[in-house]
């Protein structure tokens, strides 16, 4: 029996990397323990030699997908402790730099479930998410990673996703943001002066309102976005009149790659950049003129992003497929991420306001990719703390 000490640093703190180091423990049969700290991931195994060393190629070699090793540190420890299990342990705070993963999009499985009737608590709950998606970035307040240090703080989870959160076998295991109808965010439908407006289903009235021509400002994962029906000449000239915004191109939220492929020529790299897990703004060819021509006028591309949130994928239905979907702001101005400075600064431009009460700390705007020659190019990225996107995509498809 051995017993080392590990410290695993990089983006390894919001992508599942302590319920990883869980189940690797377990399956090499470890007792210990693992935390998040301010210097990264920490933790103790204690074991048989050879278990140790499987565990420590499982570390590097299967690490989740969405995390970024920079550098494993191993320490001998000269004697055995009386652990009796593994365990993932509370968070300390101690000096030092980690990194926090970018926000991801909606996983498959919690776009499936935000369409099944079945489950009450997440039926088309705008909120959803689990260990492979979901806002990280946008609300941290410190580090390390933990929900006390989050805007998720003040969402006390309800007794079924507690259980979720600490059940090994869940996806939702360990995974900080994690709610439902009955315990996480909700939104509020308000008028463009910031009062609320009572409505049964406040996403029905929005889709109500865009098939009206009206434009809204939607508060999303890193910030406000003004969205219009992108199928709508003049109020897409409106939102142009209203912004100060005269001929520059306008990006696009579509509801699906059926509909991208409908207006643009897709190929495979910027399909796969298109549906991955950060669904940046990609700029396309277009195929036809079927779109009003104020959206980009003579630019022979557009600008395209998929739904990346729940939230997001609610506003669509059958007659509502192409959304204006641009930055919440006033002209050279950062997206505007609070409810109070959105009611303030945009309300001559928008007809009424999406909102939630779940608070964005780190405003993040939409990053814009191109291909070029097989590799995803970014052309826009607005936050540093970001940069983990280029090492995704400056990197060819294959």
């Amino acid at each position: 029996m051995i017993r080392k000490g590990i410290i695993v640093k990089g983006t390894v703190q919001g992508v599942g990397f302590r319920p990883f180091v869980y189940r690797i423990a377990l399956e090499n049969q470890l007792s210990g323990w693992v935390n998040n700290t301010s210097k990264g991931v920490v933790m103790e195994v204690q074991g048989a030699e050879v278990g140790i060393d499987n565990f420590l190629t499982n570390l590097k070699e299967r690490a989740p997908e969405l995390s970024s090793i920079e550098e494993v540190v191993v320490e001998n420890k000269k004697s055995l402790k009386d652990y009796k299990e593994f365990l993932i342990v509370e968070s300390t705070e101690e000096k030092g730099r980690t990194l926090i993963s970018p926000d991801i999009a909606t996983c498959k499985e919690c776009e499936k479930e935000l369409g099944d009737s079945n489950n009450l608590r997440r039926y088309l709950y705008p909120f959803i998410n689990c260990t492979n998606c979901g806002p990280r970035f946008s609300i941290i307040k410190d580090t390390p990673y933990d929900r006390e240090y989050t805007s998720m703080e003040n969402f006390i989870m309800c007794d079924k996703c507690k259980k979720e959160y600490e059940n090994p076998n869940d996806r939702r295991f360990h995974a900080e943001p994690t709610c439902c109808s009955a315990c996480g965010p909700r939104v509020i439908l308000l008028d463009n002066k910031g009062n609320p407006i009572k409505s049964k289903d406040e996403f029905e009235s929005v889709r109500k309102y865009l098939r009206e021509g009206k434009i809204i400002g939607v508060k999303g994962i890193g910030g406000f976005n003004l969205v219009c029906d992108g199928n709508n000449e003049l109020v897409i000239e409106k939102l142009r009149l209203r912004k100060h915004r005269p001929d520059k191109a306008l990006a696009l939220m579509m509801k699906d790659i059926n509909v991208v492929e409908k207006y643009c020529y897709v190929n495979n790299e910027e399909k796969e950049i298109l549906t991955g897990n950060k669904k940046p703004i990609l700029l396309l060819k277009k195929k036809n003129n079927k779109l009003p021509t104020n959206i980009s006028f003579n630019n022979k591309r557009l600008g395209v992003v998929l739904p990346y949130s729940p939230l997001h994928y609610l506003i669509f239905d059958n007659n509502i497929d192409t959304l204006v979907f641009t930055s919440g702001n006033l002209s050279t101005m950062p997206i505007i991420h609070e409810d109070i400075e959105a009611i303030d600064n945009l309300s001559e431009i928008v007809d009424y306001f999406l909102i939630h009460n779940r608070e964005i700390n780190m405003p993040v705007d939409d990053s814009v990719v191109q291909v070029i020659g097989g590799y995803g190019r970014v052309i826009r990225l607005v936050e540093v703390m970001r940069l983990t996107i280029i090492n995704i995509y400056s990197k060819k498809i294959s």
